[in-house]
């Protein structure tokens, strides 16, 4: 026999519901108005830029931004930087990340401490010793450059997400790979690894989405189209006496097709992981 909801319980579910119902359309109402917003005329946005018609929607600043504009290389360039920093990231903070859960030596909380502090200091602190570091060995405006400016705020991320994955695995798995002949590395590669995939998905995305729509960093380390990311060349959109509110917007929504690309590969994986790095057995 199905009980009937009390009345409180009714009251609570529908302001659960309401309050959720309000999240995703504060969440999702802009991206709307935004992907609305890049089909209008460009005047029509001027003179009323608050009227919903749908009425004159056109693709034309799409095709203007991927044919009269250097958009398509700056994506390119953003897509390289973001995975190489995704490599370097994904891999120095999968090692530190396991030694710092697996390994006991004097000092180790002080070590993931030194980590979560660089990770609190204002990215813009390191901005101009960064500059003068990659202005003395000359990768100024390239993408590994880019990627190793990428790293340095997005690696002591990675280490601790990654530690809170490995810290949830038992260690009695790889001890017993370690008695049947496996050394320390190859119980890590055959038996931890595998089982942390999905933390790694969740560490990858957040890193990427962190690289991918970095601003300050770009602008300074960049000079040319060479390695210039797409937020800088949006950026640039805006001149001293226009504000192309159409061809901004398209952007935008350019933009986000390969994060949703991405999401759609590893959304799931990126769930499991979160999940699991916050339960520990």
């Amino acid at each position: 026999m199905i009980r009937e909801k009390s009345p409180a319980a009714k009251f609570k579910s529908s302001l659960s519901t309401l309050g959720v119902t309000g999240l995703v359309l504060f969440s999702v109402l802009p991206l709307l108005w935004t992907a609305y917003t890049s089909l209008r005329d460009k005047n029509e946005i001027l003179l009323n830029s608050t009227k919903i018609s749908l009425s004159g929607l056109k693709l034309e600043a799409y095709i203007q931004v991927w044919q009269d504009t250097s958009f398509p290389t700056l994506l390119r360039n953003s897509l390289i930087a973001v995975s190489l920093t995704m490599v370097m990231s994904l891999s120095l903070g999968t090692a530190a990340g396991y030694a710092l859960s697996r390994s006991k030596f004097r000092g180790r909380q002080y070590v993931a401490l030194t980590y979560l502090t660089v990770r609190l200091l204002p990215g813009v602190l390191l901005l101009i010793p960064i500059y003068l570091l990659m202005f003395r060995i000359g990768l100024l405006d390239t993408h590994i450059g880019l990627a190793l400016a990428y790293t340095t705020f997005t690696l002591p991320a990675a280490v601790w997400l990654m530690k809170g994955f490995f810290d949830a695995l038992p260690p009695d798995l790889e001890n017993a790979a370690r008695v049947d002949g496996c050394s320390r590395l190859g119980a890590m590669r055959r038996i931890s690894l595998p089982l942390v995939l999905p933390g790694l998905a969740a560490t990858a995305t957040l890193v990427a989405i962190e690289a991918w729509n970095d601003v300050i960093f770009a602008l300074m380390l960049t000079s040319s189209e060479k390695a210039r990311t797409w937020p800088v060349g949006m950026r640039e959109m805006i001149g001293e006496f226009q504000l192309p509110w159409n061809q901004l917007t398209a952007t935008a929504i350019l933009s986000l097709i390969p994060v949703v690309i991405g999401f759609s590969l590893v959304g799931t994986k990126m769930v499991a992981g979160i999940t699991a790095g916050a339960i520990k057995e």
